[in-house]
């Protein structure tokens, strides 16, 4: 970049942060509010991430790379002893950690995942900073004032940052902090880059984002998207792309739900998905969904190579 001014060139600056906490504590509504634009799916169901995503933010001659990473869990099977894996891993990569943690249950110590976390941060000597999300739903704000205690105890963070992922309360704030942490560098990505996921990766994510929302609760977490294909076409009205997806099933039983009577529950899932894909691919799309069923797709390393779940050795 260069100073139109006199003709000399500033310095880029760039950092790579990973945003980390327990599932369900808005980690994907952070990233997607400090990049202003959605890349990572939400709902109210814990592991909704399952692998790291990359947001890329570039401001300037500042470029803030982002890692959404699953939430730390208990692993019950191998995918989410694969989403384990990719904490720690994203962790060790990154010039900056940030700690989500929720505020809107009050506590008084940290969980055993949040004690792990920071226990990496240590062995690291990993600059970090925290944050309490959700304070929108907090009405007594003195409330966070202990819980900001047992962080600072916990670990020597930069910062301890009150937000609110959903309505950018504290957001800027918060980025201001993470710019400061940009040191001199190149930047990794081209500055118009959002996102290192695929349109299909995004595509897959928002299907799936949207049989979360609707579903019950034993099924959603045995569920994976694929797409088939993607391919954008010229009609007399304007582009429109075409999408074939499958979402698979662990069970025979799961799949008729899934579908729903007469097909309305797939319709409505498709339907959802479609609005939000025609808003993001900017054009209209014409998205078809089939669903199949793979039992114990979770623990079948083969199966969760297929669709996507694999790691840089």
């Amino acid at each position: 970049m260069w100073n139109e001014k006199d003709k000399t060139e500033i310095p880029q600056r760039s950092a790579f942060i990973a945003i980390v906490g327990r599932p369900n504590v808005g980690k994907s509504s952070l990233l997607n509010a400090l990049l202003g634009e959605k890349v990572a799916i939400v709902s109210p169901r814990p592991q909704t991430t399952r692998t790291r995503i990359t947001g890329v933010l570039t401001e300037g001659d500042t470029q803030l790379v982002f890692i959404d990473t699953p939430g730390l869990h208990r692993a019950r099977n191998s995918l989410g002893e694969y989403m384990v894996r990719q904490v720690g891993s994203s962790v060790s990569d990154v010039d900056l950690a940030v700690l989500v943690t929720d505020a809107s249950e009050p506590w008084d110590r940290l969980t055993k995942a949040e004690l792990e976390l920071i226990g990496q941060f240590k062995k690291l000597e990993l600059p970090a900073v925290a944050v309490l999300n959700k304070i929108d739903l907090v009405r007594e704000k003195e409330k966070l004032i202990p819980m900001m205690a047992v962080l600072n105890e916990a670990y020597p963070f930069r910062q301890i940052v009150p937000l609110s992922a959903k309505d950018g309360d504290g957001v800027a704030l918060l980025k201001g902090l993470l710019d400061d942490a940009a040191m001199p560098g190149p930047h990794f990505f081209a500055d118009d880059t959002l996102t290192d996921q695929p349109e299909r990766v995004i595509a897959a994510e928002m299907l799936r984002e949207k049989a979360l929302c609707f579903l019950s609760e034993e099924i959603p977490h045995g569920i994976a998207v694929t797409i088939e294909s993607m391919k954008e076409r010229e009609t007399a009205g304007g582009p429109i792309t075409d999408i074939e997806a499958t979402l698979y099933c662990e069970r025979k039983s799961h799949k008729g739900i899934i579908i729903g009577k007469g097909g309305a529950m797939l319709k409505r899932i498709a339907t959802a998905a479609r609005e939000e894909l025609e808003a993001f691919l900017n054009c209209r799309v014409n998205l078809q969904c089939w669903v199949k069923v793979k039992e114990d797709w979770r623990n079948e390393e083969r199966m969760l190579r297929n669709f996507g779940f694999t790691e840089e050795r």
